[in-house]
């Protein structure tokens, strides 16, 4: 008798289907043929051609109608306080404003780009004044004749995050510069805390000063004036903070920006003139993205929701440390620092005396133990504190190794009876 047998249905696993949001920081440096006219002689330098490209490059974000303008003529001693910083040999070039006689303030992109991208040559880069009327004043970053400009720069991240977690609020850089070419024009930083700055918008009273790529012949712009905001249509502040690392220092501004904004300064006027509230970094993007069992399948158009800058509070420790740091100038002095960090089990690379990432890790992390602010600056403090530790356990190793005894005479046995024996008087 035959037997059937009924042949198995497996059900098909179902193709499952979802949107999610996808979010990313889109970053408003340059690269262009530009660089070579930042470059040039002269008070303005010829526009940039539109067809040339970067890495970084991105559209520009303008927010209804292009609300940029020029400088009034109130507002042109700011070319004296903000310059364009750019690199000949990658076409980069950012703004960036003085923040003190010899240190400016910028994008930190605009120097080390962002996670896995290699960074700019660092010898390579100059800032550039450029007063109305007057001659155009530049200088390389400190140290640039012994290749030590790395000791020289204080950043928030070398290595930036623009996907989530997104961590545009380390997106900064003070750099020290070789000569003084700020001296009397520093901006100085606002103390307003980030949540003032919501009333401050709503009183118009935030503006932007910058360069763009695609804004007159390399002339200075006005956005004015700014919004700042929290939430935007279709993007609720609940879900954009989830997207920072710290989102309590991350300013959202609908100012128009263009290529080369990165590194310029929101502003307002506090009793002494322009105060900066903020550091522009780029554009905070949300996209749709259609995934089908976890793979991303389509991605839809991008979507700008707003601008993006660095509050001032979260530079502001670094730029006082900056300032009177005492930077360890010398190979020798950095080869030292590189083998007492080692002895602390901090830094594990090569010991030759050149600061790298690894060496600006190892101090991080050593400022960090200390409870201190991490700034990531060699200084000779920094090397002061660090040779006193290693002191102190080799004196501790030494009061180890050193056991003192002390002899004591013999004690002999009577062997007489208690009776007889003869005890001193």
């Amino acid at each position: 008798m035959r037997q059937d047998r009924s042949r198995e249905v497996r059900p098909r696993p179902a193709i499952v289907r979802c949107i999610r949001y996808a979010a990313a920081l889109a970053l408003a440096c340059v690269g262009a043929a530009a660089a070579a006219s930042v470059a040039s002689a002269g008070n303005a330098s010829r526009p940039v051609s539109a067809g040339s490209s970067f890495s970084l490059v991105r559209p520009i974000a303008v927010f209804g109608a292009d609300d940029r303008a020029f400088l009034p003529a109130g507002m042109t001693a700011l070319s004296k306080s903000i310059g364009l910083l750019y690199e000949d040999r990658s076409h980069s070039v950012c703004t960036a404003f003085c923040a003190g006689d010899d240190v400016i303030a910028t994008a930190g992109h605009c120097l080390f780009r962002t996670e896995g991208e290699r960074p700019l040559r660092l010898t390579g880069i100059r800032f550039r004044l450029q007063p109305e009327g007057a001659t155009v004043a530049s200088s390389r970053i400190a140290g640039s004749a012994q290749n030590g400009e790395a000791q020289h720069i204080a950043a928030g991240s070398r290595a930036l995050r623009v996907k989530p977690p997104i961590d545009a609020v380390q997106d900064w850089a003070l750099i020290r510069l070789e000569r003084p070419i700020c001296r009397g024009h520093a901006l100085p930083i606002s103390r307003q805390p980030t949540s003032a700055l919501l009333k401050l918008s709503a009183a118009q009273r935030v503006y932007q000063v910058s360069y763009h790529r695609d804004f007159g012949a390399w002339d200075l712009a006005l956005g004015r004036p700014c919004p700042i905001r929290r939430s935007f249509k279709g993007a609720d502040w609940r879900a954009i903070e989830k997207d920072f690392t710290d989102a309590a220092h991350v300013i959202l501004h609908t100012c128009d920006t263009g290529g080369a904004s990165s590194g310029s300064p929101l502003l307002i006027d506090g009793p002494n003139g322009p105060e900066v509230i903020g550091i522009n970094v780029g554009t905070y993007l949300q996209s749709r993205v259609l995934t089908q069992r976890g793979e991303v399948v389509h991605r839809y158009k991008s979507e700008t929701v707003a601008n993006t800058a660095v509050g001032a509070a979260a530079f502001r420790p670094a730029l006082e440390a900056l300032a009177h740091a005492d930077i360890i100038s010398t190979r020798t002095g950095m080869l030292s620092l590189q083998q007492l960090l080692a002895s602390e089990g901090l830094y594990e690379g090569k010991i030759d005396g050149i600061y790298g990432p690894r060496l600006n890790t190892a101090v991080r992390a050593f400022e960090r133990n200390e409870g201190r602010r991490e700034t990531g600056l060699a200084t000779a403090a920094l090397m002061k504190r660090l040779a006193a530790r290693a002191a102190e356990r080799r004196s501790t190793l030494s009061s180890r190794h050193h056991h003192p005894q002390m002899e004591t005479g013999s004690v002999g046995s009577h062997t007489v009876s208690r009776d007889r024996a003869r005890l001193p008087r």
